[in-house]
């Protein structure tokens, strides 16, 4: 569904994806973890088209959609502006069926998204995402300044539409116990390079990427 192949992304002089390959099956969900600067969020704008890859091959097998990070919503725009927005490609008006996925956002459908909280924003980023009705999604930071319960309520409805509905998911994250609660595998990137992959329970007791992200294995 998603694969890449010995991709390069530069900004100028600067490499910031240095012939990374992995892959995504349909249906699967996989991880994507990495400090700060790793080159994360440039893979999920080049798999999004925003970014033009310097070398190497990107494939996606099926409509994808992207939950950028920091959600990058319209503020002035209503919840429902915003939404419709998500469904501009598929040519989906109705936002029925994500307001049964999120009944919150049939709430708060005519409030301005700029005056909504950290996670009612990331559930309004959600909700357009699948207004495109997507066959594979990114979610580039879920947790990113979401409180603990935001975060596990909006990583039920992902892991649901997985179950459910066959959706293919990366998951790029830096909330590593998250990631592998979530997903059954997972790769590791530092400085635009893989630097180890595999199942996610077999990270976990890695003693380098337990260091490094879960401050000890988990337990």
């Amino acid at each position: 569904m998603i694969d890449v192949q010995d991709l390069v992304v530069s900004y100028g002089t600067a490499t910031a994806l240095d012939h990374l390959t992995l892959t995504v099956a349909k249906g699967e969900m996989v991880a994507l973890l990495g400090p700060n600067g790793a080159g994360k969020s440039t893979l999920a704008n080049t798999l999004a088209g925003l970014l033009e890859p310097a070398s190497g091959t990107v494939s996606v097998g099926g409509r994808l959609a992207l939950i950028p990070e920091g959600r990058q919503l319209f503020p002035d725009l209503s919840v429902a502006d915003n939404l419709a927005l998500g469904g501009w490609r598929s040519g989906l008006r109705d936002p029925s069926s994500v307001y049964d996925l999120l009944p919150r956002l049939a709430e708060l459908s005519g409030r301005r998204a700029g005056v909504l909280s950290g996670g009612e924003q990331q559930m309004v980023a959600f909700g357009r995402a699948l207004m495109s009705r997507p066959e594979a999604l990114v979610v580039d930071e879920l947790s990113l300044g979401l409180a603990p319960n935001v975060t596990a309520d909006l990583a039920a409805h992902l892991a649901g539409l997985n179950r459910t509905q066959g959706l293919t998911v990366l998951l790029i994250e830096q909330n590593a116990r998250l990631a592998f609660e979530l997903c059954s595998r997972a790769y590791v990137l530092e400085s635009g390079r893989l630097v180890t992959e595999g199942a996610c329970a077999e990270l976990a007791d890695d003693p380098r990427v337990a260091s490094a992200y879960l401050g000890g294995a988990i337990t």
